[in-house]
């Protein structure tokens, strides 16, 4: 992964990262945030992946269903953000997704592999964001 700082004022940064084949996304975007002290921010993608892990929450079981795709994708849209979760940069992202035959597939992402890239926007909030249980739906959600 490449990145380059595209704006910096008032504690507000804006970063373009740029991810290669083979890159685990989601591991790579917290590590990032680790790196850099982002303890707030949005983001925005697009590119191309050949694994994904996509999933669905049950409200019943309380609990995320996982949707495994093993082929080469589209990333048409990633929209998330992150936040601060038991003292460690959170991830939390939904996208969409293209396959060869047309059709898109969507949800709450939970692992990716990269191939060939992904164009990532990262815009740090000057905030810090904190996720805490509910417990209604046991997920953590954002304490504001």
């Amino acid at each position: 992964m490449k990145y380059t700082l595209l704006h910096n004022h008032d504690g507000q940064r804006t970063f373009l990262l740029v991810f290669s084949t083979g890159d685990n996304l989601t591991e790579s975007i917290v590590s990032f945030a680790t790196e850099h002290h982002i303890q707030a921010a949005q983001l925005t993608a697009i590119g191309g992946l050949s694994e994904i892990t996509l999933a669905f929450f049950d409200w019943n079981t309380k609990e995320y269903n996982p949707i495994p795709i093993r082929e080469q994708v589209e990333l048409v849209s990633l929209n998330g953000n992150l936040s601060m979760h038991e003292g460690k940069p959170k991830l939390h992202a939904h996208v969409v997704i293209g396959k060869s035959d047309g059709s898109a597939w969507a949800g709450h992402l939970l692992n990716a592999t990269v191939r060939p890239t992904v164009e990532l926007y990262l815009a740090q909030w000057p905030v810090e964001l904190h996720r805490v249980k509910d417990e209604e739906s046991g997920l953590p959600l954002l304490d504001v």
